[in-house]
């Protein structure tokens, strides 16, 4: 594994009830970053740091789907002319093609897009995605919404895309609650019989996911948090439980937003599409892989990180997509991270829902500086106004209002001293 780069700075866009799964602007959204020769690709600092450049002498990607469920993929951007093949809204609110970015945070999806598959802008410029010859299916969600139910939705966009072609699947979203109804087994299951990757973010600690949410609680699901630049877990733009399968880089991240600019942004949003990015070279590389083995390869030769391995940080350790496309790796006959046919025949019976709690709160366990234990588990999603919700700006929200108190101390301090000086 290539030596990491030093900490970065951590604004960002975050994840929320069914929220997608987070950014937090370093520059505000649609602020077009300087674009000097190179500037922008020089950001890309994953592309080396992880294997992605490496792995390119082998694969870049062509042959292989991802399909990205998300606020709607703008493929008219340049990063994107070409790589959008074929989409569709289920939204009720969006166009046909999924083109039409919806709903809060709309530019989300574009952003998710152009990590995993931008084409850059020729002559090393723009935005280049991990896997920049993959094609994308664009799947126009509006969680909380469309004129359709959010839940339906997901199970809605899960078959359309394993319908239509996907090899992968990225969900940088989720539901804050370690369940998931019941529609979502039949899709879910539906994406695995048919030998899809689906991929999912984690969440944010701060926009309050403490601990992961579905669908990166579901059995199979390859379940991705977030690291800083020195490739530490995040405080801020990662989550933590034991269904975590691999850690990928969630700060300080370049992305494309629709009409064209660039924005920084983190968040597990942005660490998943690196992860689906991956899981599309695999496939490219070696066409004959069934998911199962594609999954295995990205976890199998994930850098190890943390203890114990798996864990509830980091899960098998960080990616490297050279090793993962170029590796000697036994092969496997089951699913590596659960069997969600498993969980259904033990733990859904069949007068309702089971509980996840028994499987997903992780056990004690030695926490990074500034990560959440298990004691302070979120609320689950019936506690919140909206089952799926889009938070902006939480962090920054915060600074401000730090700023704003620490200003008001400040001028009750100067009055005070003012005040003094009269008397005398």
């Amino acid at each position: 594994m290539r030596r990491r780069r030093g900490l970065g700075g951590r604004p960002f866009l975050l994840v929320g009830a069914f929220a997608v799964v987070g950014v937090v602007g370093i520059a505000p959204i649609g602020q077009v970053l300087p674009a000097r020769a190179d500037s922008i690709r020089d950001m890309e600092y994953w592309l080396g740091d992880y294997g992605f450049s490496a792995a390119w002498n082998t694969t870049r990607g062509a042959g292989a789907t991802v399909a990205v469920i998300d606020t709607g993929v703008d493929g008219s951007v340049a990063e994107l002319q070409g790589a959008v093949v074929d989409g569709t809204d289920v939204s009720g609110i969006g166009s046909t093609n999924g083109q039409t970015p919806v709903g809060e945070s709309s530019e989300h999806g574009t952003m998710v897009a152009s990590l995993i598959a931008g084409r850059g802008t020729g002559d090393g410029n723009g935005v280049i995605g991990v896997a920049p010859e993959a094609s994308l299916l664009s799947i126009s969600v509006a969680l909380g919404a469309g004129s359709v139910d959010s839940d339906e939705q997901i199970a809605h966009a899960v078959r359309w895309a394993v319908d239509h072609g996907a090899d992968v699947i990225n969900m940088s979203l989720t539901r804050n609650s370690l369940d998931w109804p019941q529609s979502w087994d039949d899709a879910f299951s539906y994406a695995f019989d048919h030998d899809v990757v689906v991929v999912a973010a984690a969440g944010n600690r701060g926009s309050g996911t403490t601990e992961v949410g579905a669908p990166a609680t579901i059995p199979g699901v390859v379940a991705v948090a977030g690291v800083d630049k020195a490739g530490d877990a995040s405080f801020d733009a990662s989550s933590q439980g034991i269904t975590i399968a691999v850690a990928a880089p969630s700060e300080q991240l370049v992305g494309v937003v629709p009409g064209g600019g660039y924005v920084l942004w983190d968040g597990t949003s942005g660490a998943a599409p690196l992860v689906s990015g991956l899981a599309a070279l695999v496939k490219s590389a070696y066409p004959e892989l069934d998911a199962n083995n594609v999954i295995n390869r990205i976890i199998a030769t994930a850098e190890p990180k943390g203890e114990p391995v798996p864990g509830p940080i980091y899960g098998y350790g960080l990616v490297d997509a050279d090793a993962a496309v170029t590796a000697s790796v036994d092969p496997v006959s089951a699913n590596p991270i659960g069997d969600l046919a498993a969980w259904i025949a033990t733990y859904r019976p069949a007068s309702g829902t089971g509980s996840l709690d028994s499987l997903l709160i992780p056990p004690p366990s030695p926490a990074p500086t500034g990560a959440v234990t298990g004691s302070e588990k979120p609320s689950r999603g019936s506690d919140r106004p909206e089952v799926y919700t889009l938070i902006h700006w939480a962090v920054p929200l915060g600074l401000l209002l730090g700023f704003l108190i620490l200003m008001a101390t400040f001028a009750l301090g100067a009055v005070s001293h003012f005040r003094g000086l009269l008397r005398k």
